[in-house]
């Protein structure tokens, strides 16, 4: 008998590059470490034995269709910018971040990093990707947290093509 990946649709190196970002800022904030040594341990987890990481669903081909360089860039950036991104997006939250499921405050992190340093990228994907995130990764009603909060935070950094659409 085969063991059988759960379905997921088809997603784009950009996504998947989020999703790797994703735990890579997971592993930041669990274990405070470097980003180069995040990425080391995660394609060391990867390529041990090319099975799908754990609760996660995706594996080291993946990792191989996966955009690289905006993997690793979002990492980087998240982890350097933590702080101003922690108190752009907790101006939102119902809540001392501290409190926040560490998949939420990821997303969050991550979204609101996007939000910030790559306008080329449309809020609404922007948002739209950290709410998959969030489905994917987080519990069951954590990605409506997630939109809610990253929709104020486009608001104030993206004020400008937030009132454009509306």
């Amino acid at each position: 008998m085969t063991d059988v990946k759960p379905h997921r649709p088809s997603r784009g190196a950009r996504s998947l590059s989020r999703e790797f970002a994703l735990l890579g800022v997971y592993e930041w904030l669990v274990s405070g470490a470097d980003a180069v040594t995040i990425e080391r341990t995660l394609l060391s987890v990867l390529s041990d034995d090319g099975e799908p990481i754990a609760g996660a669903a995706i594996d080291a081909a993946d990792f191989e269709r996966c955009d690289k360089k905006h993997f690793s860039e979002l990492l980087a950036g998240v982890i350097e910018h933590a702080e101003d991104l922690q108190a752009i997006f907790s101006k939102h939250v119902d809540r001392d971040i501290s409190r926040l499921s560490l998949v939420e405050r990821s997303v969050l992190l991550l979204g609101t990093y996007e939000l910030k340093f790559h306008i080329e990228i449309p809020y609404r994907v922007v948002i739209n990707e950290a709410v998959e995130l969030a489905k994917l990764f987080g519990g069951s009603d954590g990605f409506r947290y997630v939109n809610g909060v990253l929709d104020k935070v486009a608001a104030d950094v993206r004020a400008t093509e937030v009132g454009a659409k509306k």
